[in-house]
């Protein structure tokens, strides 16, 4: 009885381990502030004054949390939890989005793509460095005003 009992309590472990392992192999979780002045936004109205991001393992993908400071200077906050499995996933607090998608590319990128009532809005690339220390956010959206706009955004890990 005391070795079925040891068994499946070495059992409980490895399988935390390994669930704990696979978690932490997503380069994007952490927290992630942004580089505002390593960003560059080609309409300045999409450019945050401040922004935190931070990023919590799910299974297949990212619960994220998001405040910030808009440019102009109103905060806001964002919460959404979307897998890489290029379905559309529903965000609350984003004026110009409803639904993000993502796909991983490889172990280090994925592509996002965010679409208003259906219609796609926004295509981007999130990279994450070789060590792990910058996020770098590329592609092109659409405005408020519906003009489109490319933007690099780079995130320096917290």
């Amino acid at each position: 009885m005391r070795k079925r009992s040891l068994v499946i309590v070495a059992t409980m472990i490895l399988v935390l381990a390994l669930a704990t392992a696979a978690m932490a192999a997503d380069p994007f979780v952490g927290t992630w502030e942004l580089n505002v002045a390593k960003s560059k936004v080609s309409d300045p109205t999409m450019m945050p004054k401040s922004e935190i991001v931070k990023n919590e393992a799910i299974d297949n993908g990212l619960k994220s949390t998001l405040d910030g400071v808009s440019s102009e200077g109103k905060a806001y906050h964002m919460e959404l939890s979307v897998k890489y499995d290029g379905k559309d996933y529903p965000i609350a607090g984003f004026p110009t989005v409803d639904t993000f998608a993502q796909k991983k590319i490889d172990a280090n990128s994925y592509e996002l793509v965010e679409k208003k009532a259906g219609k796609e809005v926004g295509r981007w690339l999130n990279t994450a460095s070789k060590d792990g220390k910058t996020s770098t956010l590329t592609g092109k959206g659409t405005n408020a005003k519906g003009r489109e706009y490319n933007a690099t955004w780079v995130y320096d890990k917290q």
